[in-house]
């Protein structure tokens, strides 16, 4: 009876124990086949945001090109719907050959402050400023609309018109902001569409450089549908022979930037900024151009000048002493303890931005800082284009074609 007894309980606990690890073991596999599930979902969605992330950065690099087509507007408008369409971290993920969150994201001021310049009933008198152009707003507006406001309010009798050289530009601001930019081809067609008979072409270029030469020819395919064509000086005026070659262009150039530069530096003169052991440094884009000989031509004219702590510097380090090391070691060489750095660009756009003062290491402000060399480097992010002295000699430049 007793042996009954044990077995039956014996018989019953081990049921239990049966039941119970049974359960356990259906549940912690349920849990698991929930977890494979999430993890599958999870997959699936970084795979939807990466698509999608994907589709806008290739409709972004097919409007990253320097030729218009018939498709361009199109594309323009399909790339800004498509990237409006993405979640905020979806955005994050673009990523392509040109692509990158900055494309439509980046709050670079408001394009509607500016003026395209593209309206017709021009008249029979025209002035084209040609500008390479830059999709940072604010800078658009202050560097090259004020060279522009300058030349229309010098030449009231004249209508000013607008374009860009750079179709990847034009198609930036146009799918980011809705701005339509005529390209040189435009321009001209709209010239003769309006029945222009005088036109003058002022360049905002620095130099007679790739760009400079570019606009040249394309003119010269037009020149036979006007009375009168004429193409102003860009606005270091002629290259000259060699870097000891300065002429009355570039000196006012100086003389204008380095008083800007000498002021928002907080200094009464260039002397005082001198005794307080402050060099300033002037960075422009640098060309492969035989017109590169013009950066030269700028440091000898400081020299000329006195002005023993500015130096000229380019993005490109073309020519070679005005890279990024050389002017280190120039400004290092010459004792200076302080920096300001300041481009040598008509417009303060994306190298004044990114490779002047922006936080990359390979910026220069990050260069210059990383050499241990000063106490202090500080940037000033002005285009020339806003300076009333500068903005003159493009209207003088502009009188002096008209004769």
């Amino acid at each position: 009876m007793k042996r009954r007894v044990v077995a039956l309980l014996m018989a019953t606990m081990m049921g239990a124990f049966c039941i119970t690890g049974c359960g356990s073991s259906k549940e912690a596999t349920s849990d698991k086949a929930a977890k494979t599930e999430k993890e599958a979902d999870t997959e699936s969605d970084k795979d939807a945001d990466k698509k999608a992330a994907d589709k806008v950065a290739a409709l972004i690099d097919a409007i990253y090109v320097q030729e218009r087509n018939d498709k361009t507007d199109e594309q323009c408008a399909e790339a800004k719907e498509a990237w409006d369409a993405l979640t905020d971290a979806q955005k994050e993920l673009v990523e392509g050959e040109n692509a990158d969150p900055d494309y439509f994201g980046r709050d670079t001021g408001d394009a509607s402050k500016d003026d395209a310049r593209n309206k017709d009933d021009i008249g029979e008198n025209e002035i084209l400023a040609v500008s390479f152009g830059t999709s940072f707003n604010d800078s658009r507006v202050a560097d090259i609309k004020g060279i522009e406001d300058a030349l229309q309010e010098a030449n009231p009798d004249w209508s000013v018109r607008r374009a860009f050289t750079a179709q990847i530009i034009i198609n930036h601001v146009q799918a980011r902001d809705g701005e339509k930019i005529d390209n040189v081809d435009q321009a001209l067609e709209r010239a003769v569409d309006n029945g222009v008979k005088n036109l003058v072409v002022q360049p905002t270029h620095l130099m007679r450089g790739a760009e400079y030469d570019e606009l040249v020819e394309a003119v010269e395919n037009y020149k036979d549908k006007f009375e009168t064509v004429k193409i102003a000086e860009p606005l270091l005026g002629e290259v000259g022979a060699d870097a000891d070659a300065v002429n009355s262009d570039k000196e006012a150039v100086a003389k204008a930037l380095t008083a800007e530069a000498v002021k928002d530096a907080g200094y009464d003169s260039l002397d005082a900024a001198k005794e307080d052991g402050t060099a300033f440094v002037f960075m422009g884009h640098g060309t492969s151009h035989t017109a590169k000989v013009s950066y030269s031509q700028m440091q000898t004219q400081m020299k000329d000048l006195g002005y023993d702590n500015v130096f000229i510097g380019t993005v490109e380090g073309e020519p070679e002493e005005t890279s990024c090391e050389s002017v280190i070691d120039a400004v290092e060489k010459a004792g200076y303890k302080k920096v300001v750095l300041r481009p040598l660009m008509v417009v303060a756009g994306d190298h004044a931005n990114n490779d002047m003062a922006g936080d990359d290491d390979d910026s220069w402000l990050s260069m210059f800082k990383a050499s241990g060399k000063f106490d202090s480097v500080d940037t000033q992010i002005t285009g020339l284009g806003e300076i009333k002295d500068i903005q003159q000699i493009y209207v003088d430049h502009t009188a002096e074609a008209m004769k």
